[in-house]
């Protein structure tokens, strides 16, 4: 059974008890929702510029946060310094980490398939290991050094590296993971007391601030950043009805994946949570078969299958 948080002046203190199976219900839907805004990132990564998708999707996100904060803090009596990060040095650093995470990511997704994307990106359990007893002094021991091999076995078969006609963008999902993994030791040492609706605050006010200076440059810097058409440079698509909707829809979805991993996390075991976290390497491949028609072959659902294997080896050791 939840307790309640216990309220200390103007600080709530996080629940002591866990409630596995609504941590297990939030952490798949807010993979699914997840993994469908990444979908339309990708579908729609030809008409909007990537900037302009921090930008607006973030204005939309955060008055809905904003909102949700101060009737959340009315109704527990909190006074508004609750919108502010009790450390906010470290919150500012997560937020530009996992920001720089998403620019990984999604600058990867229209030049490889959405699964090979999301199991690359998948290998974070595995980072997080390494990280964990780098920073932290965790042991990784003979079953953590057996996920790593598996995770990395996994990724060569998804990838499959050709020296003569290597992808340089299969690389991102890669750099994604690593800075997923060390935001999450960061989260876990520095911000594990910080409230889940200011660091989803904090990390959209990060993607607005990041979009404009990107966008900015891409304006008045060198005339080669703002090549027509480019997802990373290209000029902001006009907005009309049909694209505020998918904006919406990714604000929705980012809403659910900065807000519902937290929850996830701060209510359930966290090497059970993770496990269920691997259904958005699932997700992501209904998504990729049905805008797409992308389906891996053999070796590359071997390769899911070695990856997911590792990473849930990880995160249960």
């Amino acid at each position: 059974m939840t307790k309640s948080p216990a309220r200390h002046g103007d600080t709530v203190a996080a629940p002591h008890g866990d409630n596995v199976a609504r941590a297990v219900a939030t952490i798949v839907f807010t993979v699914m929702a997840l993994s469908l805004g990444d979908a339309f990132i990708k579908l729609f990564s030809t008409d909007f510029v990537l900037w302009q998708i921090f930008v607006l999707r973030s204005l939309i996100a955060l008055p809905v946060l904003a909102l949700i904060i101060s009737v959340r803090n009315r109704a527990a009596g909190l006074s508004l310094s609750r919108f502010l990060p009790r450390h906010p040095g470290w919150v500012a650093l997560r937020s530009l980490m996992l920001t720089v995470m998403w620019v990984a990511y999604y600058a990867a997704l229209p030049h490889i398939a959405l699964s090979a994307a999301a199991a690359a990106y998948y290998t974070l359990p595995i980072f997080i290991t390494l990280f964990a007893a780098l920073f932290l002094g965790d042991r990784i021991g003979p079953r953590g050094a057996a996920a790593i091999l598996l995770g990395f076995l996994g990724v060569l078969l998804v990838l499959r590296p050709d020296a003569g006609a290597f992808n340089l963008h299969a690389l991102l999902p890669l750099a994604a993971a690593v800075l997923y993994a060390l935001s999450m030791i960061l989260t876990r040492s520095k911000c594990r007391q910080e409230d889940p609706l200011v660091l989803s605050l904090s990390l959209n006010v990060s993607f607005i601030a990041v979009g404009a200076i990107a966008t900015l440059g891409s304006l008045f810097g060198p005339p080669g950043l703002a090549g027509s058409g480019d997802f990373l440079g290209g000029s902001w698509a006009a907005i009309g009805a049909a694209e505020a909707a998918a904006l919406a829809l990714l604000a929705a979805s980012i809403l659910i994946g900065s807000v519902g991993a937290a929850i996830a996390y701060q209510i359930g075991p966290p090497s059970t949570v993770a496990s269920f976290d691997f259904a958005y390497v699932a997700f992501a491949g209904l998504w990729g078969l049905l805008f797409f028609g992308e389906f891996p072959d053999a070796l590359g659902l071997l390769g899911i299958a070695m990856i997911v294997g590792g990473g849930i080896l990880a995160v249960r050791r």
